[in-house]
């Protein structure tokens, strides 16, 4: 492992083995729903509640990519994994049954990209195999951060629709599949966003800065790349994006980047306004689309950078300023 500024890199790259995406009826219903490892028409997954709706559809996608890579779960030595929901119990109940040594993470819609840099640096580590993954539902998260379900109100335009999803991938130290060639921890950026209907604007400087700082580390630019693949930012987010890294370093993004939050779902005939959000958006499009999309042979190197608005409902209204995070992840064949 070598690290220049904030980018730790690779000489043996850990390999994701095993991959996938499932998601809920909606976005079932949009752009990707042929890529899709599952999807899910009833998305009460049969349980009593949405937030154990959401643990189901984390489990279904855990054990879909470890039989992906011809894996139990006793062959996994950390399984790394986080949500949304309070104390990530999203997670804690998608994995208390698997028996195997759980690390909870959180980094908000940041997660994927989170769990799979830890996970990459484990198995730099000596570690053998391990499982990252992610989750998100409408309904649990929009209830928590937001308003109850029933009470039906009116969405702004910058506001993004929680998206019912997950996403999970197997890394191991050998084998045949998409490498993890560096890894980029962010650094918690805050330009005193208050507006909980607008994670766009909240998250859009932390992802300016990861892709900045990458580049800079990494000696490569916007070109290098097949694509540049933002988790959650939205369409308002995306158009911040631009902006932020062509004033502040005057690198044009345009041409080279995609929104997973604008990929998941069609903004003009699906009522979502700015797009998809939550751990599931990003996580679902990559452990599906994406890498699929490598393994094809359709991209050869993508820089994938899931963004996190770090809030809680407290401290929304307590009236704090919400920070933002930014993950990256550089994937080769």
């Amino acid at each position: 492992m070598h690290k220049k500024g904030k980018t730790v890199s690779f000489a043996d790259p850990p390999v994701i083995t095993g991959h996938a995406g499932v998601a809920g009826k909606k976005e079932g219903e949009g752009p990707l729903s042929e890529d899709f490892d599952a999807v899910f028409a009833d998305t009460t997954m049969g349980q009593q509640s949405f937030e154990l709706a959401e643990s189901a559809m984390l489990r279904d996608a855990i054990l879909r990519a470890l039989s992906a890579a011809g894996k139990s779960p006793s062959d996994v030595d950390f399984i790394l994994s986080g949500d949304l929901l309070d104390q990530c119990m999203g997670s804690a109940f998608a994995i208390k049954d698997l028996d195997i040594p759980a690390i909870g993470l959180y980094g908000a819609c940041s997660t994927m990209a989170l769990s799979l840099g830890v996970g990459a640096m484990l198995i730099d580590a000596g570690a053998k195999c391990c499982v990252a993954g992610t989750s998100s539902h409408f309904c649990s998260s929009e209830r928590q951060f937001r308003f109850p379900l029933e009470y039906g109100g009116q969405r702004p335009p910058s506001a993004q629709w929680t998206v019912t999803g997950a996403g999970s991938a197997v890394l191991e130290s050998k084998g045949e599949g998409v490498r993890i060639r560096a890894v980029h921890i962010g650094t918690i950026t805050d330009y005193g966003i208050t507006d909980a209907g607008n994670m766009g604007a909240a998250m859009a400087p932390a992802a300016a800065r990861t892709i900045h700082d990458l580049l800079e580390d990494s000696a490569t630019t916007p070109a290098d790349y097949d694509q540049i693949v933002t988790g959650d930012l939205g369409a308002v987010g995306t158009k911040l994006l631009y902006q932020l890294m062509e004033r502040d370093w005057g690198i044009q993004l345009a041409g080279h980047h995609k929104d997973c939050g604008m990929m998941i779902y069609d903004l003009k005939s699906q009522d979502v306004n700015a797009g998809g959000s939550g751990c599931g958006c990003g996580g679902s499009v990559l452990c599906s689309h994406i890498l699929k999309k490598m393994e094809q042979g359709a991209l050869r190197k993508v820089l994938f950078v899931a963004t996190g608005a770090l809030m809680s409902p407290t401290s929304t209204k307590q009236g704090n300023s919400i920070p933002g995070v930014a993950h990256g992840v550089v994937l080769e064949v």
